[in-house]
């Protein structure tokens, strides 16, 4: 049985309030990163509500609809600030923050994979009517499969990083403890938690989070076999939390599928590698 333990290794934003420089956990001082504060500019900051929480999303540049959703459990919208970047010089893009991270609130109910399809399709509503491109990393592109098949009229193609098949047994995610991670990464927790409404509420979501990804978001052959739209599925060779034996066999199972493996690139190959992961992007965009 393979297991993979997810310990906080998502990538995030640092607070612009906390009068911190913009970051992401883990970044490289070699790492290129986007100017903008995603996920923390007023300038473009929108919220709504999606039943017992309330949604904080940014908008940026004219065109066709992209939604963009990020990683999970601490990661942020400026984890993906590059493709932001590239995205909205040509398309208006919807970049949204899941409940429980960041400036939007965690709710009172037990998360669920139906719940976060749900929530990404209330905030593409509030902006638009129009069938979006959806791109998604890691939880973002787990959430894309369940939007797409669960509202395949409201996602028009699909760009998935880092995320195969994901069932049990597959693998199991274990999550740390807040006053852990505040002792490994404290300026890094600090300046994130200065983003959220509800900060003293980060352990109860947190604790929620292991029944979340190794009980209910279950991602076989009946869900990304129900997936009508484009997809292209990009993964890194050396990924550590989406090995690549479940990428290949994701791509498989999607009817309409493209696979794009980044060689030598690990998780986060968007920031590895970046000029191959746009090199792949552009042309399935074009189609």
């Amino acid at each position: 049985m393979k297991q993979l333990f997810l310990i906080l290794s998502v990538f995030c934003a640092l607070s612009v309030q906390a009068q911190t420089k913009l970051n992401f956990f883990g970044q490289k001082p070699t790492d290129k990163v986007s100017s903008i504060p995603y996920g923390a500019n007023d300038a473009a900051g929108h919220y709504v509500q999606a039943g017992d929480a309330r949604l904080y999303y940014e908008v940026y540049g004219e065109g066709e609809p992209v939604l963009v959703l990020h990683g999970g459990i601490v990661g942020t919208t400026y984890e993906l600030g590059l493709l932001i970047d590239s995205l909205s010089t040509r398309y208006q893009v919807i970049a949204m923050t899941t409940r429980g991270h960041g400036r939007s609130e965690i709710g009172h109910s037990q998360i669920s994979y139906n719940q976060r399809a749900t929530d990404a399709l209330t905030v593409l509503q509030a902006v638009t009517d129009k069938p979006a491109i959806v791109l998604g990393f890691s939880d973002g592109a787990y959430t894309g499969y369940k939007l797409a098949s669960m509202f395949p009229e409201r996602v028009k193609k699909l760009i998935a990083i880092g995320a195969g098949e994901n069932q049990q047994l597959l693998r199991k995610i274990v999550v740390n403890k807040v006053e852990d991670m505040q002792k490994i990464a404290p300026e890094f927790m600090k300046s994130q938690m200065a983003l959220m409404p509800e900060p003293e509420r980060l352990q109860e979501h947190w604790n929620m989070l292991p029944a979340f990804y190794n009980d209910d978001m279950v991602v076989s052959k009946a869900l990304l076999g129900s997936i009508k739209c484009p997809v292209l599925l990009i993964a890194g060779e050396l990924d550590p939390n989406a090995p690549l034996d479940t990428n290949i066999s994701a791509y498989k199972m999607i009817p309409n599928c493209e696979l794009a493996i980044i060689a030598s690139a690990a998780h986060q190959v968007f920031i590895d590698n970046f000029p191959a992961v746009w090199a792949n992007i552009t042309p399935f965009l074009s189609k």
